[in-house]
């Protein structure tokens, strides 16, 4: 069962090094954290199984990898500038700020001042002189890069509707009020896809990329039964969609969103288009007159067509947190607990540890190291020599980080080519033979 609660997975991170603090040997930096050893496998293996999902196994989708560093402009015509703000209030009792629809109970309501808009971008100068108007912002979503770069990828490609971008980045955001460990910080990744399609499809697709993305999850071991489908009522909704639904998962802190799947309609491209009048746009825009490309393209009677744009979006610490929560066991056995992550094996940060039986042992070492290169150079992931020394609490750090299996060499292994193959979640043995092993390895993905 999933852990019961948010400080066991914050220990267990700790403690394996999958994620740390940022900055903590100075006392650390409140909502931003660093990926160790495993936690990088871990997010890369994430990553790679939403590209694979989304661009690799598809036909329409294409990729991008766009700038950080984000132009006035872009974020201005998008409405960032003036939209993307919270109502930040002050408590005159405790000295703290929150943002006005998550004040803690502790608050009382006559302590609190009014609510003023705060805006969550990240401002940065860009060139030698600081004179406050060449500044740029760090981007905060991955999506208006995709906007704008339309045209170069649409010319490049000769692609027509429907098709997507899909971009995995970094995105920043001044958030005021830090939540739960990774599920709310200020610098954090997305996995975002716009997916381009004719004005009149676009109810569908946003169906069919409601239902993908549920199964997705459902791969990556998050299963339905931990997921809830949210429609967000209109007057909710963001000030480019049409419908939206989120993908809410039973984190241990609550129920929260996991993934939102937004019907944009044409207000991006639009947005972001010049001549707006003669495309016939859907959405109310601001007037642009600073762009010089149309965003659009000819439909079979030569007109002008802006496509609607489905746009699925995720996190990637929302992912981590969700996927480690449901592999994160805590089992009896005999008189001894055992914690174990099971984890899909093709995210697991290790897909197998290679133990030579005894680490002084000259001849079983080698044959490890040639048994681990060997399986290394199949290119599933990260393979470990694991030289302690000590089978017993190898195992069990390996059942902590969710190695599918371990493989021990020994005095056995080099009279008769074998080797035990230990799995992580049934803590079964059996021999292998050293021949057969490069099938055994490969079938666990």
């Amino acid at each position: 069962m999933p852990a019961t609660n948010i400080e066991d997975l914050i220990a267990l991170c700790k403690r394996r090094g999958f994620i740390f603090q940022s900055s903590e040997i100075y006392g650390g930096t409140q909502g931003l954290y660093d990926y160790g050893p495993l936690g990088v496998e871990l997010k890369n293996n994430i990553k790679n199984s939403w590209w694979k999902s989304v661009v690799y196994e598809r036909d329409d989708v294409e990729g991008l990898d766009a700038a950080i560093l984000t132009k006035q402009s872009v974020l201005k015509y998008s409405g960032h500038e003036e939209t993307f703000t919270d109502p930040l209030v002050d408590c005159k009792s405790c000295g703290e700020r929150f943002r006005a629809d998550q004040v803690p109970e502790y608050c009382k309501k006559e302590d609190l001042t009014e609510p003023r808009q705060f805006n969550l971008m990240f401002k940065t100068n860009i060139g030698p002189v600081d004179d406050g108007k060449t500044f740029a912002y760090l981007r905060p979503e991955t999506a208006q890069q995709i906007f704008t770069n339309f045209k170069n990828v649409v010319d490049s490609t000769s692609r027509n509707v429907p098709f997507g971008i899909a971009q995995i980045g970094k995105a920043f955001r001044n958030e005021i009020t830090l939540k739960s460990f990774i599920f709310r910080v200020r610098e954090f990744e997305q996995m975002e896809l716009e997916f381009f399609v004719v004005p009149g499809t676009d109810e569908d697709w946003h169906k069919k990329w409601v239902e993908l993305r549920i199964n997705w999850w459902e791969k990556q071991g998050v299963p339905k039964k931990s997921l809830e489908l949210y429609e967000v009522p209109k007057d909710e909704l963001a000030h480019y969609s049409k419908a939206t639904v989120d993908i809410m998962y039973k984190f241990p802190h609550g129920v929260e969103e996991l993934e939102g799947i937004a019907n944009r309609t044409d207000f991006d491209l639009g947005s972001h288009s010049k001549n707006q009048d003669e495309l016939g746009l859907k959405s109310k825009v601001s007037e642009n007159n600073e762009s010089n490309a149309k965003l659009a393209l000819k439909d079979e009677n030569n007109n002008w067509m802006v496509p609607f744009v489905i746009e699925p979006s995720a996190g990637v610490d929302r992912a981590i947190l969700a996927i480690l929560n449901e592999a994160y066991h805590l089992e009896k056995i005999e008189d001894k607990e055992r914690v174990v992550l099971k984890l899909k094996p093709h995210l697991s940060p290790i897909k197998a540890a290679i133990i030579p039986l005894k680490k002084n042992d000259k001849k079983i070492v080698v044959k490890a190291k040639e048994i681990k290169n060997k399986l290394q150079s199949l290119g599933m992931g990260r393979v470990l020599f694991e030289n302690s020394g000590n089978i017993g609490k190898n195992y069990r750090r390996h059942d902590e980080i969710g190695t599918p299996i371990c493989i021990t060499i020994d005095f056995e292994t080099l009279e008769e080519e074998t080797v035990t193959v230990r799995d992580r979640d049934t803590m079964s043995q059996k021999r292998v033979s050293i021949s057969d092993l490069e099938k055994v390895f490969k079938d666990l993905f």
